[in-house]
């Protein structure tokens, strides 16, 4: 059977670590004097750290120096570290583990091609670290979502064409990059928000076992 690379987003895909990322993100704003709301945090899923403190910044209309925002930026990912040192394999969202394992049993190459710079150790905290074959963060790519290079290079790692590639993403901007990178994207979340997914399902656990067959099989 040929392969396929499938390719997971982390955060709000695999595991919620966007409530740990408001939470540090708040913090922030509230020490700029910031209101920061659930619906500002949707702004910035898949968007690298820079970019979510210049939008937080421009939500209240404020200027810093780089070294402000230098130290700023330290801070929230310290704090964001603090949060997810505890989390534990209940924190993998409802029905992402049987898809991997089907995927696994039927020989199909995993990947993980994510903003987030870590999430090595997120994945090592809920145990899944070894149905991935590549990953692919923050940490190894220069473009940010919408631009495809995350999930070309995760493709590459495994040796699949960009064709061949399967793309499972929350956000707007990661599934704009699927589509880019002419890959079949699927949204999961809310359908309206992710409507230029080519499938929709509000979780893994809407996925069966005979939607992931015609995905090998095309």
């Amino acid at each position: 059977m040929s392969h396929k690379a499938f390719i997971f987003d982390l955060d709000g895909v695999i595991v919620d670590t966007a409530k740990y990322h408001f939470l540090a993100w708040q913090k922030i704003a509230n020490r700029l004097g910031i209101e920061f709301t659930h619906e500002h945090n949707e702004q910035l899923k898949g968007v690298s750290r820079i970019r979510s403190l210049d939008l937080i910044l421009s939500l209240g209309g404020k200027e810093i120096t780089q070294e402000e925002k230098d130290q700023y930026l330290l801070e929230k990912n310290e704090d964001y570290l603090e949060y997810i040192i505890n989390m534990k394999e209940d924190e993998i969202l409802e029905g992402v583990v049987p898809v991997l394992q089907y995927l696994k049993d039927n020989g199909q190459k995993i990947a993980l091609g994510s903003a987030s710079k870590n999430a090595r150790p997120i994945l090592e905290k809920v145990s899944i670290l070894h149905f991935f074959d590549a990953i692919v963060d923050g940490n190894d790519v220069t473009n940010a979502k919408p631009d495809p290079e995350v999930f070309l290079r995760a493709a590459q790692l495994v040796g699949a064409l960009a064709s061949d590639a399967i793309v499972f993403e929350d956000s707007v901007a990661g599934v704009q990059a699927a589509n880019i990178a002419g890959m079949i994207s699927i949204g999961i979340g809310d359908a309206k928000t992710l409507h230029e997914a080519q499938y929709n399902f509000n979780d893994f656990t809407e996925i069966h076992t005979d939607f992931l067959q015609t995905l090998v099989k095309k």
